[in-house]
């Protein structure tokens, strides 16, 4: 049974890291009895290096009292993932984050301890790794992956910090609604839009959309639309 929390992002403006799904996690922790958190840093956002980025979860979620672990402390990463409490894989580059992934043969342990019912909480590129694959991530290719396959947890393809055209912008380059039509010239995969401070809250066959904003859904050949809070993405399937 999947439990997942699927978010746009870890940050939204004016609050600190993760403090907008602080309240959340602690329920899910508390429900789950669980008190030691894996974390995956491999997505490096700036280049920030592992140790600082597990550092930074650490001191967000010191009033849970929750024991965080980077994965790349660990003797044996496939098997820390199969016998963790918890996964948090945060944003950065998606490109950086798939091919760390592949090279160390841990996308399918992922999706293993994923599906086995494993707490699993993903931001950004973490959440870009939870579609069929990586294609509608925002990130430049500053490396190559073997492949841009990622955990397919999800039947569909997110694209966080989704951004709605402004209005008189004299901007010229294509907008997000653009290039993802541009991926649907070629691909059939639905893709989700989801704006910041949005998530999906993942339990069993459940996909719901939480937080203050609708999500954009993007289906081939189909003009988008929006879905508001409580809206179940496994329709799309």
């Amino acid at each position: 049974m999947r439990n997942m929390i699927v978010a746009s992002t870890s940050t939204i403006h004016g609050s600190g890291y993760l403090e907008y799904l602080l309240d959340d996690l602690v329920v899910v922790f508390k429900q789950e009895n669980i008190t030691e958190l894996l974390f995956i840093p491999f997505a490096r956002p700036g280049g920030v290096s592992h140790d600082d980025y597990t550092q930074k979860v650490h001191q967000a979620l010191t009033r849970t009292q929750i024991k965080v672990t980077g994965l790349h402390k660990t003797e044996n990463p496939a098997q820390a993932i199969s016998s963790a409490q918890a996964i948090f894989t945060g944003g950065g580059n998606t490109f950086q984050l798939v091919k760390t992934l592949q090279q160390l043969e841990l996308m399918e342990p992922l999706r293993k301890a994923i599906f086995n019912g494993t707490f699993y909480l993903g931001t950004s590129a973490g959440s870009n790794i939870c579609g069929l694959n990586m294609r509608t991530t925002n990130d430049m290719p500053v490396v190559q992956p073997d492949s841009f396959k990622t955990t397919g947890v999800l039947g569909y393809n997110i694209n966080p910090h989704y951004l709605d055209p402004i209005d008189g912008s004299t901007h010229m380059g294509e907008t997000r609604e653009q290039r993802i039509k541009e991926f649907h010239f070629y691909n059939t995969i639905p893709v989700i839009g989801l704006r910041e401070g949005s998530y999906i809250r993942v339990q069993g066959d459940q996909e719901i959309l939480c937080g203050p904003h609708t999500a954009r859904v993007f289906l081939q050949n189909q003009k988008p639309y929006e879905v508001k809070n409580g809206y179940n993405f496994t329709q799309l399937i």
